[in-house]
């Protein structure tokens, strides 16, 4: 397994044997990004400030930290699929090139913090002379078809901001709830937006695409004890604006979940019977797959890996692929995880779980069974 996110004290990194440097370098991978909300948001300097996160198995190499505060995880959200291609074909002519990000930012006269978030797909200001002056300084050859497709990519980039500003800026519908969400969220939600394809495994909670307005309710009076009734409906309100997403053709959930899911009980008998019949209706539809793993299997690679999302995107309009992002959400925060090495075990393991996992209509007629238990 290659993460896990608990809710875990200092002690357990320790005890798991990460030193501080390699912890710190885990968090700086851009490969390996972390988007922490709360008292994760700062810089991170010391285990302790990040300490509900637990990296074990097979960590990346250690590298210099930057963390993700707020701001720049609202930066992020500006992030678009063209972008984050455009930035990630940048970074691999600077690493080929065996350039830092210092030196690429001399030379055009940027900071090495804005260079890092044109690599990370972040919304910089810069022109095309500046972007033909680095593809020189990394010895892209001038004329060739690896320099056209970067110079393409960004023309779809600026074209694409054109699009945005016409329709009256770059946030997505989400951002009139920004007060009621972590940032780390707002990221995630650009990325479900363009994605078509979602895999969520769940070891405990229903995921939010399918949960009732009551189960999500009650869900956000464990988590904020004082919240107002006003913003407690603003949620619920963004929650069903969220769920309109599988109402769409070109998108498609598949939901790999634990017998646990509907075995608690959150707001009691009645909520859950009821979040139980939605998730049943909901398996009807043909862009969504429920199946459930249960309880007595045996071979449960789901207790290792965790709780977890993969996300995949259609092909760019010049058919480039954009990688899938594996996203893992914890009590402070979130990572995203691109490395190619990682979604292959996420996709090894969702593969064990689909073979363990009851066919959609045994799942149904669990679902079922269980929800008239909850009335019985």
């Amino acid at each position: 397994m290659a993460v896990q996110t608990t809710m875990m004290d200092s002690s357990a990194h320790a005890s798991q044997g990460i030193s501080d440097s390699l912890l710190r370098g885990i968090l700086r991978d851009s490969v390996w990004r972390a988007v922490f909300s709360r008292h994760c948001a700062g810089r991170i300097d010391t285990i302790e400030s990040c300490n509900s996160f637990q990296f074990v198995g097979h960590p990346p190499r250690a590298i210099p930290v930057r963390s993700f505060p707020d701001r720049e995880a609202n930066e992020m959200a500006g992030s678009t699929l063209p972008r984050r291609a455009f930035g990630r074909a940048l970074r691999t002519f600077r690493l080929q090139a065996g350039k830092g990000q210092l030196a690429a930012g001399r030379h055009i006269e940027m900071s090495p913090q804005s260079v890092g978030r044109l690599e990370d797909g972040q919304r910089v200001k810069m022109c095309t002379a500046q972007i033909r002056d680095l593809l020189e300084f990394y010895g892209v050859p001038n004329p060739s078809p690896k320099r056209d497709e970067v110079l393409r990519l960004w023309e779809e980039v600026k074209q694409q901001d054109l699009i945005m500003k016409a329709q009256g800026g770059t946030a997505g519908w989400w951002r009139a709830y920004s007060d009621q969400l972590d940032a780390h969220f707002d990221h995630y939600l650009r990325l479900e937006e363009e994605a078509d394809h979602l895999i969520t495994h769940q070891l405990s909670l229903v995921p939010g695409l399918l949960q009732t307005a009551e189960y999500r309710r009650t869900l956000i009076s464990f988590a904020e004890l004082e919240l107002s009734a006003v913003d407690i409906d603003r949620r619920l309100e963004f929650s069903a604006r969220r769920q309109a997403r599988l109402e769409q053709d070109d998108f498609r959930l598949d939901a790999l979940l634990s017998e646990a899911v509907l075995r608690h009980r959150p707001g009691g008998p009645s909520v859950m019977a009821a979040q139980l019949r939605r998730l049943s209706e909901a398996g009807e539809r043909e862009n969504v797959s429920i199946r459930v793993v249960p309880s007595a299997t045996e071979n449960n690679c789901g207790l290792v890996v965790r709780s977890f999302t993969l996300l995949e995107f259609p092909p760019l309009t010049n058919r480039l692929v954009e990688p899938p992002v594996v996203y893992i959400e914890g009590y402070e925060g979130a990572i995203y995880l691109e490395q190619r090495e990682v979604i292959a075990r996420h996709r090894r393991a969702i593969d064990t779980l689909r073979q363990v996992a009851l066919s959609e209509d045994a799942s149904r007629d669990l679902v079922w069974r269980i929800a008239k238990e909850c009335t019985a």
